[in-house]
């Protein structure tokens, strides 16, 4: 499953406290991004204390999964931050805790300079399709982001090498 030959490691800061990302996190969900021109994946497991009956990973923390991958695929292809505005989940089938999983976003359309369209993957360790989404985000730029108070300057500084890779 970790088929990453075709993507590079995309840099992830720890010094924030984001529950999907955030390597310092111990609450976290610790995802690490692949990217190549056109999509990013994030492989994980996901922790027994992140689980409900018989193992099988929370809806919440499904939902989790997938905001997260498409976020990160409209900062990294589109050079932008962003905010979900909304976005809708298929469960498919069972996500269990402590298995081996694939997460994709790809950007769908670029509605305007101000919104995306983003779709995100879920497989479970048999490649076997449990969970979509799409989802509808804006895109701003740093300056607009610290002006709204959505980021601060430490934040900014975080994200400046996906603002600036290629």
């Amino acid at each position: 499953m970790n088929n990453d030959i075709k993507y590079k490691k995309l840099p992830n800061s720890g010094d924030h406290n984001c529950f999907g990302c955030s390597p310092s996190n111990p609450s976290g969900l610790k995802m690490n991004f692949f990217a190549n021109d056109q999509s990013i994946v994030s492989y994980l497991s996901v922790p027994d204390h992140l689980g409900g009956w018989n193992h099988l990973v929370h809806g919440g923390v499904i939902s989790t999964m997938l905001d997260e991958i498409m976020s990160w695929s409209a900062i990294y292809l589109l050079k932008k931050i962003t905010l979900t505005k909304s976005m809708t989940i298929d469960f498919i089938k069972p996500v269990y805790t402590e298995q081996a999983l694939r997460v994709e976003g790809k950007i769908l359309e670029i509605v305007s300079r101000h919104e995306t369209v983003v779709s995100g993957l879920l497989y479970n360790k048999k490649e076997e399709l449990c969970a979509k989404s799409n989802g509808i985000f804006a895109l701003l730029s740093p300056q607009i982001s610290k002006r709204l108070g959505i980021m601060d300057d430490d934040a900014l500084r975080g994200l400046e090498p996906l603002l600036n890779a290629r």
